[in-house]
């Protein structure tokens, strides 16, 4: 039986997402490949809020750890909005296609599928860790695999882009549920390592706490 809360935040995020996006740059290349992206929430009570999964090139980065974030990641990472992000990303010449997949609960996988081709080869993913103020998954600038499969660790980031308050009146996932609501005072002002909660506000730390790796990533290449 699926958790109440847990129901609602699921809905109430992919009603934000619009569902699945894909963003074919070139839909009749021959040279394509198709991966399926499989990311496992390693975390107690943290919700993984729908990721998005980016095919591109050497061309593209979604971060750099000591830089600000784009604002379109800070969307993502404040609220777990993803089209801010996909909208974004149609423009990058760097990118090939994009895709979107469901929130996470603890202990549970989502999966997607994506394609990459020539030059395309490089997998990024991220998405919002759903009770924190500004905090993300992500892997980044994975070279997919020719054939068979890898498995890669995503480590948790703070966007910097809002102070740490871990104040309920501030955070989209449970049991808060106040999204689109954000204190900017204090905020670090780039992307780092996730410091994870502290219990300074209305978090518990021996509930809503962490140690990376928050997410396990296995692409595996299926045709």
């Amino acid at each position: 039986m699926k958790t109440p809360w847990l129901s609602s935040l699921a809905t109430g995020l992919m009603l934000m997402t619009g569902g699945l996006t894909t963003l074919p740059a070139f839909a009749d290349d021959d040279d394509a490949r198709r991966y399926a992206v499989t990311i496992t929430n390693l975390t107690r009570g943290q919700v993984l809020a729908p990721p998005v999964v980016i095919a591109h090139n050497r061309k593209f980065t979604l971060f750099t750890p000591g830089e600000p974030a784009r604002p379109e990641l800070t969307r993502l990472a404040e609220d777990g909005m993803t089209q801010p992000l996909v909208d974004l990303l149609a423009t990058e010449q760097g990118v090939y296609q994009t895709q979107v997949g469901g929130a996470i609960p603890p202990g549970k996988s989502t999966t997607v599928e994506i394609e990459v081709s020539g030059p395309f080869r490089l997998l990024t993913a991220a998405g919002m860790l759903a009770t924190t103020n500004d905090g993300f998954f992500a892997i980044e600038n994975i070279i997919v695999p020719e054939k068979g499969s890898m498995e890669v660790d995503a480590d948790a980031y703070d966007a910097g882009s809002e102070a740490n308050t871990e104040s309920c009146a501030f955070i989209p996932g449970p049991p808060c549920g106040h999204p689109g609501v954000r204190d900017t005072v204090g905020a670090e002002g780039y992307v780092h390592i996730h410091a994870g909660i502290h219990g300074i506000g209305d978090l518990i730390p021996a509930m809503h706490d962490w140690r990376n790796p928050v997410a396990h990533v296995t692409i595996h290449r299926i045709r």
